[in-house]
Protein backbone atom coordinates (compact mmCIF):
# COMPACT_ATOMS: atom_id res chain seq x y z
CA UNK A 1 0.00 0.00 0.00
CA UNK A 2 1.47 3.33 -1.16
CA UNK A 3 -0.48 5.81 1.26
CA UNK A 4 0.02 5.52 4.85
CA UNK A 5 -2.78 4.24 6.80
CA UNK A 6 -3.85 6.22 9.91
CA UNK A 7 -5.46 3.50 11.91
CA UNK A 8 -5.35 -0.42 11.84
CA UNK A 9 -8.06 -2.10 13.76
CA UNK A 10 -8.28 -5.84 14.48
CA UNK A 11 -11.00 -7.58 15.25
CA UNK A 12 -14.43 -9.66 14.39
CA UNK A 13 -17.42 -8.19 11.98
CA UNK A 14 -20.91 -10.08 13.33
CA UNK A 15 -24.00 -9.61 11.07
CA UNK A 16 -26.59 -7.71 13.44
CA UNK A 17 -29.96 -8.65 13.61
CA UNK A 18 -32.18 -6.27 15.14
CA UNK A 19 -35.60 -6.25 16.85
CA UNK A 20 -37.37 -2.80 17.83
CA UNK A 21 -39.79 -4.73 20.06
CA UNK A 22 -38.35 -7.63 22.56
CA UNK A 23 -37.51 -10.73 19.91
CA UNK A 24 -40.11 -12.85 21.64
CA UNK A 25 -42.21 -10.84 20.12
CA UNK A 26 -40.72 -9.04 17.63
CA UNK A 27 -42.02 -10.33 13.70
CA UNK A 28 -38.95 -8.52 11.70
CA UNK A 29 -35.35 -8.26 11.85
CA UNK A 30 -33.14 -5.57 10.50
CA UNK A 31 -30.14 -6.30 8.63
CA UNK A 32 -26.96 -4.61 9.62
CA UNK A 33 -23.20 -5.39 10.86
CA UNK A 34 -21.55 -5.15 13.87
CA UNK A 35 -18.28 -5.90 15.78
CA UNK A 36 -16.69 -3.59 17.96
CA UNK A 37 -13.46 -3.21 16.58
CA UNK A 38 -15.24 -3.20 13.23
CA UNK A 39 -17.36 -0.10 14.71
CA UNK A 40 -14.43 1.76 16.39
CA UNK A 41 -13.07 1.76 12.34
CA UNK A 42 -16.08 3.13 10.97
CA UNK A 43 -16.08 5.94 13.03
CA UNK A 44 -12.59 6.76 12.28
CA UNK A 45 -13.11 6.19 8.40
CA UNK A 46 -16.54 8.21 8.36
CA UNK A 47 -14.18 11.16 9.84
CA UNK A 48 -11.77 11.11 7.15
CA UNK A 49 -9.41 8.67 8.34
CA UNK A 50 -7.67 5.89 6.50
CA UNK A 51 -8.39 2.62 8.30
CA UNK A 52 -7.44 -1.09 7.81
CA UNK A 53 -9.60 -3.71 9.18
CA UNK A 54 -8.19 -6.97 9.54
CA UNK A 55 -10.41 -9.95 10.28
CA UNK A 56 -11.51 -13.28 8.25
CA UNK A 57 -14.08 -13.72 6.69
CA UNK A 58 -16.29 -16.54 6.71
CA UNK A 59 -17.83 -18.32 3.53
CA UNK A 60 -21.53 -18.43 3.47
CA UNK A 61 -24.25 -16.27 2.75
CA UNK A 62 -23.63 -13.06 4.38
CA UNK A 63 -19.96 -13.12 3.07
CA UNK A 64 -20.85 -10.66 0.13
CA UNK A 65 -23.01 -8.31 1.96
CA UNK A 66 -20.12 -7.94 4.91
CA UNK A 67 -17.63 -7.59 1.83
CA UNK A 68 -19.90 -4.64 0.30
CA UNK A 69 -20.31 -3.45 3.39
CA UNK A 70 -17.05 -2.87 4.69
CA UNK A 71 -16.00 -1.23 0.86
CA UNK A 72 -18.68 1.03 0.76
CA UNK A 73 -17.31 2.02 4.48
CA UNK A 74 -14.04 2.69 2.54
CA UNK A 75 -12.30 0.59 4.84
CA UNK A 76 -9.14 -1.03 3.50
CA UNK A 77 -9.73 -4.81 3.52
CA UNK A 78 -6.53 -5.73 1.67
CA UNK A 79 -5.70 -7.92 4.90
CA UNK A 80 -9.15 -9.76 4.85
CA UNK A 81 -8.72 -13.42 4.33
CA UNK A 82 -11.30 -16.37 3.74
CA UNK A 83 -12.19 -18.89 5.74
CA UNK A 84 -14.56 -21.91 5.11
CA UNK A 85 -16.49 -21.38 8.56
CA UNK A 86 -19.07 -19.31 9.30
CA UNK A 87 -19.55 -15.59 9.98
CA UNK A 88 -20.49 -14.48 13.54
CA UNK A 89 -24.32 -13.11 14.33
CA UNK A 90 -25.99 -11.30 17.00
CA UNK A 91 -29.59 -10.91 17.73
CA UNK A 92 -30.41 -7.09 19.24
CA UNK A 93 -33.85 -6.01 20.66
CA UNK A 94 -34.10 -2.46 21.06
CA UNK A 95 -36.94 -1.23 22.42
CA UNK A 96 -35.94 2.81 22.52
CA UNK A 97 -34.89 3.63 26.39
CA UNK A 98 -35.75 0.18 27.42
CA UNK A 99 -33.48 -2.65 28.66
CA UNK A 100 -31.84 -4.22 25.57
CA UNK A 101 -31.34 -7.67 24.68
CA UNK A 102 -28.89 -9.87 23.07
CA UNK A 103 -28.42 -13.24 21.81
CA UNK A 104 -24.50 -14.15 20.14
CA UNK A 105 -23.64 -16.75 17.80
CA UNK A 106 -19.69 -15.86 17.98
CA UNK A 107 -18.86 -19.32 18.62
CA UNK A 108 -16.11 -21.36 16.26
CA UNK A 109 -16.89 -18.53 13.54
CA UNK A 110 -14.13 -17.17 10.80
CA UNK A 111 -13.14 -14.31 12.29
CA UNK A 112 -11.86 -16.74 15.05
CA UNK A 113 -9.20 -18.57 12.81
CA UNK A 114 -7.22 -15.74 12.51
CA UNK A 115 -3.23 -16.10 12.82
CA UNK A 116 -0.10 -14.11 12.50
CA UNK A 117 0.03 -15.77 9.15
CA UNK A 118 -2.87 -13.71 8.21
CA UNK A 119 -1.31 -10.30 8.53
CA UNK A 120 1.51 -8.60 6.93
CA UNK A 121 4.39 -6.91 8.79
CA UNK A 122 4.76 -4.06 6.36
CA UNK A 123 1.03 -3.48 6.31
CA UNK A 124 1.79 -3.23 10.23
CA UNK A 125 4.66 -0.73 9.90
CA UNK A 126 2.73 1.14 7.42
CA UNK A 127 0.22 2.57 10.15
CA UNK A 128 0.25 5.63 12.81
CA UNK A 129 -2.25 3.46 14.91
CA UNK A 130 -3.10 0.00 15.66
CA UNK A 131 -5.91 -1.08 17.65
CA UNK A 132 -7.33 -3.98 18.86
CA UNK A 133 -9.56 -5.06 21.99
CA UNK A 134 -10.11 -8.13 24.78
CA UNK A 135 -13.40 -9.17 22.97
CA UNK A 136 -10.98 -9.66 19.77
CA UNK A 137 -8.55 -11.71 22.05
CA UNK A 138 -11.56 -13.93 23.38
CA UNK A 139 -11.97 -15.45 20.15
CA UNK A 140 -9.56 -17.75 20.13
CA UNK A 141 -5.92 -18.52 21.05
CA UNK A 142 -4.42 -17.66 17.73
CA UNK A 143 -6.56 -14.17 17.75
CA UNK A 144 -4.61 -13.49 20.88
CA UNK A 145 -1.12 -14.46 19.56
CA UNK A 146 -2.47 -12.49 16.68
CA UNK A 147 -3.26 -9.05 18.85
CA UNK A 148 0.17 -9.29 20.87
CA UNK A 149 2.11 -9.84 17.12
CA UNK A 150 0.92 -6.90 15.85
CA UNK A 151 1.60 -4.71 19.35
CA UNK A 152 4.80 -6.19 19.70
CA UNK A 153 5.36 -5.07 16.01
CA UNK A 154 4.16 -1.61 16.49
CA UNK A 155 6.18 -0.92 19.61
CA UNK A 156 9.37 -2.01 17.54
CA UNK A 157 8.61 0.53 14.82
CA UNK A 158 7.59 3.28 17.08
CA UNK A 159 3.65 3.16 16.13
CA UNK A 160 1.36 3.48 18.98
CA UNK A 161 -0.36 0.42 20.01
CA UNK A 162 -4.73 1.19 21.21
CA UNK A 163 -6.15 -1.15 23.04
CA UNK A 164 -9.59 -0.97 24.75
CA UNK A 165 -10.38 -4.62 27.32
CA UNK A 166 -14.09 -4.27 26.92
CA UNK A 167 -15.01 -6.50 29.34
CA UNK A 168 -18.36 -8.22 28.84
CA UNK A 169 -19.51 -11.02 31.02
CA UNK A 170 -21.54 -12.38 28.30
CA UNK A 171 -18.47 -12.73 26.61
CA UNK A 172 -15.22 -13.45 28.81
CA UNK A 173 -14.40 -13.87 32.19
CA UNK A 174 -13.11 -11.30 34.71
CA UNK A 175 -10.02 -14.01 34.83
CA UNK A 176 -9.90 -14.32 31.10
CA UNK A 177 -9.80 -9.85 30.80
CA UNK A 178 -7.12 -9.74 33.44
CA UNK A 179 -5.31 -12.60 31.41
CA UNK A 180 -5.85 -10.95 28.16
CA UNK A 181 -4.77 -7.54 29.56
CA UNK A 182 -1.42 -9.17 31.18
CA UNK A 183 -0.70 -10.48 27.79
CA UNK A 184 -0.62 -6.37 25.92
CA UNK A 185 -0.58 -4.02 28.38
CA UNK A 186 3.43 -3.70 28.27
CA UNK A 187 2.99 -2.61 24.65
CA UNK A 188 0.45 -0.20 24.71
CA UNK A 189 0.25 3.45 24.22
CA UNK A 190 -3.29 4.56 24.19
CA UNK A 191 -5.57 2.81 26.68
CA UNK A 192 -9.45 2.81 26.70
CA UNK A 193 -11.18 1.44 29.93
CA UNK A 194 -14.39 1.97 31.52
CA UNK A 195 -14.78 2.84 35.37
CA UNK A 196 -17.59 0.55 35.61
CA UNK A 197 -16.68 -2.55 33.61
CA UNK A 198 -12.85 -2.52 33.13
CA UNK A 199 -11.21 -0.61 36.42
CA UNK A 200 -12.20 -4.28 37.85
CA UNK A 201 -9.57 -6.21 36.19
CA UNK A 202 -7.35 -3.51 37.71
CA UNK A 203 -8.77 -3.98 41.07
CA UNK A 204 -8.38 -0.58 41.68
CA UNK A 205 -11.52 1.84 42.19
CA UNK A 206 -10.12 5.09 42.18
CA UNK A 207 -9.94 7.06 38.46
CA UNK A 208 -6.88 8.92 39.61
CA UNK A 209 -5.28 6.07 40.86
CA UNK A 210 -6.05 3.68 38.23
CA UNK A 211 -4.38 6.54 35.98
CA UNK A 212 -0.94 6.75 37.69
CA UNK A 213 -0.72 2.97 38.05
CA UNK A 214 -1.02 2.58 34.09
CA UNK A 215 1.41 5.41 33.70
CA UNK A 216 3.55 3.33 35.40
CA UNK A 217 2.89 0.48 33.80
CA UNK A 218 3.96 2.78 30.62
CA UNK A 219 0.75 3.70 29.18
CA UNK A 220 1.47 7.37 27.83
CA UNK A 221 -2.89 8.47 26.97
CA UNK A 222 -5.17 6.39 29.12
CA UNK A 223 -8.93 7.28 28.92
CA UNK A 224 -11.27 6.17 31.11
CA UNK A 225 -15.31 6.66 30.90
CA UNK A 226 -17.71 6.86 33.95
CA UNK A 227 -21.25 6.71 33.53
CA UNK A 228 -21.56 7.55 37.08
CA UNK A 229 -19.69 11.13 36.90
CA UNK A 230 -21.00 11.37 32.81
CA UNK A 231 -17.79 11.90 31.04
CA UNK A 232 -14.43 10.65 30.31
CA UNK A 233 -11.22 11.06 32.34
CA UNK A 234 -7.90 11.80 30.47
CA UNK A 235 -4.78 11.02 31.90
CA UNK A 236 -1.84 12.48 29.63
CA UNK A 237 1.41 13.91 30.13
CA UNK A 238 1.24 13.83 33.99
CA UNK A 239 -2.23 16.08 33.69
CA UNK A 240 -5.81 13.98 34.34
CA UNK A 241 -8.44 16.37 33.17
CA UNK A 242 -12.15 15.38 32.65
CA UNK A 243 -14.53 15.49 29.82
CA UNK A 244 -18.13 16.00 29.71
CA UNK A 245 -20.24 13.36 28.22
CA UNK A 246 -22.27 15.44 25.07
CA UNK A 247 -25.62 14.81 25.24
CA UNK A 248 -27.50 13.03 28.20
CA UNK A 249 -30.29 12.50 25.49
CA UNK A 250 -29.71 9.09 24.63
CA UNK A 251 -31.87 6.20 23.12
CA UNK A 252 -28.88 3.21 22.38
CA UNK A 253 -25.76 3.56 23.92
CA UNK A 254 -24.68 -0.06 22.08
CA UNK A 255 -21.19 0.73 20.86
CA UNK A 256 -21.00 4.13 21.79
CA UNK A 257 -18.05 3.04 23.68
CA UNK A 258 -16.67 1.95 20.38
CA UNK A 259 -17.01 4.84 18.17
CA UNK A 260 -15.81 6.95 21.21
CA UNK A 261 -12.57 5.36 20.61
CA UNK A 262 -12.76 5.95 17.16
CA UNK A 263 -13.16 9.16 16.53
CA UNK A 264 -10.45 9.72 19.18
CA UNK A 265 -7.94 7.96 17.53
CA UNK A 266 -8.59 9.82 14.69
CA UNK A 267 -8.37 13.01 16.33
CA UNK A 268 -4.62 12.18 17.60
CA UNK A 269 -3.85 10.93 14.33
CA UNK A 270 -4.64 14.25 12.64
CA UNK A 271 -2.79 16.71 15.11
CA UNK A 272 -5.19 16.76 18.13
CA UNK A 273 -4.16 16.39 22.12
CA UNK A 274 -5.38 13.74 24.00
CA UNK A 275 -7.61 16.65 25.43
CA UNK A 276 -9.05 18.09 22.01
CA UNK A 277 -9.33 14.35 21.28
CA UNK A 278 -11.68 13.78 23.66
CA UNK A 279 -13.70 16.82 23.18
CA UNK A 280 -14.42 15.48 19.47
CA UNK A 281 -14.81 11.83 20.30
CA UNK A 282 -17.76 12.38 22.93
CA UNK A 283 -19.65 14.22 20.23
CA UNK A 284 -18.84 11.15 18.11
CA UNK A 285 -20.39 8.92 20.75
CA UNK A 286 -23.01 11.61 21.65
CA UNK A 287 -24.57 11.42 18.48
CA UNK A 288 -24.09 7.74 17.87
CA UNK A 289 -26.27 7.43 21.13
CA UNK A 290 -28.93 9.70 20.09
CA UNK A 291 -29.93 7.16 17.80
CA UNK A 292 -30.61 3.81 16.96
CA UNK A 293 -28.33 1.30 16.08
CA UNK A 294 -24.28 0.11 16.73
CA UNK A 295 -22.75 1.05 13.17
CA UNK A 296 -25.50 2.34 11.58
CA UNK A 297 -26.07 5.35 13.92
CA UNK A 298 -22.07 6.43 13.89
CA UNK A 299 -22.27 9.79 12.83
CA UNK A 300 -19.69 11.53 9.61
CA UNK A 301 -17.56 14.25 9.40
CA UNK A 302 -19.91 16.66 8.55
CA UNK A 303 -22.27 15.96 11.25
CA UNK A 304 -19.38 15.89 13.91
CA UNK A 305 -16.87 18.88 12.61
CA UNK A 306 -19.59 22.01 13.05
CA UNK A 307 -19.94 20.74 16.64
CA UNK A 308 -16.12 20.37 17.43
CA UNK A 309 -14.96 23.35 15.91
CA UNK A 310 -17.87 25.23 18.12
CA UNK A 311 -17.08 23.13 20.78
Amino acid sequence: MEDKLDIISIGESLVELSAEDNLCNAEYLYKYYGGDALATAVAAVRLGSKVGFVTKLGNDAFKNFLLDAWKSEGLDISQVTMSEDRNGLYLIARPCHQQKEFAFYRKKTAPARLSVEDISKDYIQNAKVVYSTGVTQSLSLSAREVVRYCFDVAKQAKILSAYDPNFNPNVFSIDDAREYFDQVIPSVDVLFMSARHDLPILAIESVDAAIKFLWDKGVSIVVIKSAADKGYFIGYNGSILFTDFYTDDVCDTTCSGDAFNGGFLHAITHGCSPFEAAKLASIVAGLQAKAVGAIKSIPFRDEVYPLFERS
